[in-house]
């Protein structure tokens, strides 16, 4: 998903759950964040490094490309953006090496979904806007794995997009093409995606890569045949696959504020939105880049504010001249935490399954710190919040 979705819609969402729009905005401000939190943001601010959320292209050219190199990069692209639908999927007559990756695929509805918002639960509104972009990313990446994989994650020349033209419904095939600079033709059916690289654990192959930001518009329909379908089609309906993510989280939101007692998977709050659902419905549809400007207004008409845009240094100089025993109360050491918690807690799921691509959990108990270092400013968060609760 891209801005127009994870901060202007999910402003539209939160206030929709009953969130007030000052509410709204540092719930918007957290999912955008997620893309944006990467380690040269967070040096930045001095602050720990595991809190990173994202990747840079610069940071994933200079990645390291060993074993420790790609469990880095996968604790971060599978915690935030290609959550795993089941990390116990059965396959028959498959390698161990190949079901550790295919354990990886991205889905809604998930177990890890409804543990990633239930970690938001009683929390900040920070946390609960990352809870909402990986949320909304379940919906947008399924099918893609947040791990380096050539088997999973190709594409090839079967590829064909749904379109609407002179008042019919007709299929072309996409046209791919690797020049980053030249942006994406919506209307002729070009999309950039990364070069095909045939080693199976090239960064290359990471996510939807080699579909380009094909599946982050929200308009997309599309057919493929991905290398781990057995050679079935995968048909994706982005129209319908994104009214559901706004819906799911308007539900987890109303979950969050106490209005609903339990977050359930396969609940949408599609009753809430009955009377904006064809407005909501058109923004999905329209053929464009980015849908900013329509969600904005949509936004205005929702709460009657303007919907400020998206500033990523508006919270930095709170951050930087915070006193050092406070920076944890302000709205990026909120951030951070949530985003230390969400890593830990899907990391450890991966880990526990037996699936060695993300690497070591990380377990805190308040009995010592084990795996990665920063994590002890984790340790005091969740021994603070136990303290608070009791």
């Amino acid at each position: 998903m891209q801005e127009d979705f994870h901060y202007y819609a999910t402003y539209c969402a939160a206030f929709i759950a009953g969130y007030s729009h000052e509410e709204s905005m540092q719930i918007c401000y957290g999912a955008q964040l997620v893309d944006l939190c990467s380690k040269t943001f967070l040096t930045k601010l001095k602050a720990p490094l595991s809190a990173a959320t994202t990747q840079l292209q610069l940071e994933m050219m200079d990645a390291r490309m060993d074993v420790v190199g790609l469990q880095d990069i996968t604790r971060i692209w599978a915690s935030f953006h290609f959550l795993p639908y089941d990390l116990y999927a059965k396959k028959p007559k498959r390698s161990k090496s190949y079901m550790h990756r295919y354990r990886l695929i991205c889905g809604p509805d998930s177990e890890l979904v409804k543990e990633t918002v239930g970690l938001a639960k009683n929390t900040s509104l920070p946390a609960v806007g990352l809870a909402m972009h990986v949320l909304a990313d379940t919906w947008a990446h399924r099918y893609f794995a947040g791990t380096p994989s050539l088997v999973i994650n190709n594409t090839n020349y079967h590829f064909y997009e749904t379109v609407e033209m002179d008042g019919k419904t007709t299929e072309r095939q996409i046209r791919f093409t690797h020049n980053p600079s030249a942006p994406d033709d919506v209307f002729e059916g070009i999309y950039t995606n990364t070069l095909y690289q045939p080693k199976e654990m090239a960064v290359m192959n990471l996510g939807h890569g080699r579909a380009g930001h094909f599946p982050d518009y929200s308009f997309a329909r599309y057919r493929y045949l991905p290398a781990w379908g057995d050679y079935e089609e995968i048909i994706k309906d982005n129209p319908s696959d994104y009214m559901n993510a706004f819906c799911q989280m308007i539900y987890a939101m109303k979950f969050l504020r106490g209005e609903r007692e339990e977050f359930e998977k396969g609940r949408y709050e599609k009753e809430s939105i009955s009377r904006w659902s064809e407005t909501i419905d058109g923004i999905l549809r329209k053929r464009q880049l980015n849908a900013n400007e329509d969600w904005k207004e949509f936004g205005k008409n929702l709460s009657g504010r303007e919907i400020e845009d998206f500033d990523i240094k508006k919270y930095m100089d709170e951050y930087i001249h915070a006193e050092k025993d406070q920076k944890d109360d302000t709205y990026l050491g909120q951030f951070i935490i949530a985003a230390l918690k969400q890593k830990s807690m899907v990391t450890g799921r991966i880990y526990r399954s037996k699936n060695p691509l993300a690497g070591i959990s990380v377990n805190y108990n308040g009995k010592g710190l084990k795996g990665i270092r920063d994590y002890a400013k984790l340790i005091s968060a969740v021994q603070e919040e136990k303290h608070e609760s009791d």
